[in-house]
């Protein structure tokens, strides 16, 4: 693979939820990023921050009461931002781009066994006989280290675990150049956990899928599963860098505060006092002027609660969102 590759580029995408009463809700707001071939970008953030509207946002492909409003998505090098949704729908998801929903482990036809359901899902995308399906199929459970005898179950026989790693074996069927996958482990045990992660891991690995964006509110998980971290809030970008980065070492305020609220078992972060983050996100559909995390920020200054803050950049390409300078914020969080 070529690693200088981009496959995925976002720029300023902008994205809303519009009411039957006409209120906007500013769910994706100005964002940007880049995932690159044969790498993998996490995406984390506590629930209503955006990640979940902002990987159905990728995909081009919306529904009321979500509109698209402005920016673009250009996957290996076609922009997909204005495409029509009947063309979006035929050639572009499943083949370009897959996406994995929370609980995905509910997708399954129950009413179908696993390969009738893959046939349904193959033959909506190219023509291919029953055989040929059967095969593919197999093949890739194979790789994946599933039994050929899940083929043949209803989704009634599979457990928890079984089900989820079923359904990130049909999304890469079509070998998609971008995965997402949103929460894939939040409903499972420790135990199933692992396999699912390693099952990411291998996808990469044997080349199923070009680049791969994993969503949770889990932000500890992600050092185990992607190459970099972006942390969401009320619908912006707050920081983004390697995972290494983000985990032992966040810049942002609220980043440390997701660190902090979490029992973390990585070595350096076990013995880490438990913190809690003040108050609850703003209504998005009346954002303040200024930062959105200024109201929950011990940190906080006059001026932030003023103007909006952009992203600042700082050495490697890491990026976050607050008007403290890095050396700054190292020494408040030194302080206390």
């Amino acid at each position: 693979m070529d690693m200088s590759k981009t496959i995925l580029e976002v720029n300023e995408l902008t994205t809303r939820y519009i009411t039957r009463f006409g209120e906007s809700i500013y769910a994706v707001d100005h964002v940007s990023l880049q995932v690159g071939e044969g790498k993998s970008l996490g995406i984390a953030g506590e629930s209503g921050c955006g990640k979940s509207t902002l990987a159905l946002s990728l995909m081009g492909y919306y529904f009321a009461p979500l509109h698209y409003m402005s920016g673009e998505i250009i996957i290996d090098g076609r922009n997909i931002s204005r495409m029509d949704p009947d063309n979006i729908r035929r050639s572009i998801l499943g083949n370009e781009i897959a996406y994995i929903p929370q609980a995905a482990m509910n997708a399954l036809n129950p009413t179908l066994k696993v390969i009738n359901f893959i046939e349904d899902v193959i033959q909506v995308h190219e023509y291919a006989t029953k055989k040929e399906i059967y095969e593919r199929a197999r093949k890739l459970f194979e790789t994946l280290g599933l039994p050929e005898s899940t083929l043949h179950k209803y989704p009634v026989e599979l457990s928890g675990g079984m089900k989820q790693r079923t359904v990130i074996a049909i999304s890469v069927l079509l070998s998609p150049k971008v995965l997402i996958a949103d929460e894939p482990s939040s409903a499972l045990d420790v135990t199933s956990q692992k396999m699912v992660i390693k099952m990411f891991k291998q996808l990469m690995e044997y080349g199923l899928i070009d680049s791969l964006i994993f969503i949770t509110h889990e932000l500890p998980l992600l050092y185990n599963v992607t190459d970099d971290i972006m942390v969401m809030y009320a619908g912006q970008i707050v920081e983004k860098g390697t995972a290494q980065e983000v985990v032992f070492d966040s810049l942002h305020p609220y980043a440390k505060g997701l660190m902090g609220s979490i029992i973390v078992p990585e070595e350096g972060l076990r013995d880490v006092k438990l913190t809690a983050i003040p108050g609850v996100p703003p209504n998005l559909k009346n954002p303040p002027s200024g930062c959105r995390f200024a109201e929950r920020c011990k940190y906080v200054r006059p001026e932030c609660k003023v103007h909006a803050v952009d992203l600042r950049e700082i050495k490697g390409g890491r990026t976050y969102r607050c008007i403290l300078s890095e050396e700054e914020l190292r020494e408040a969080y030194k302080n206390g």
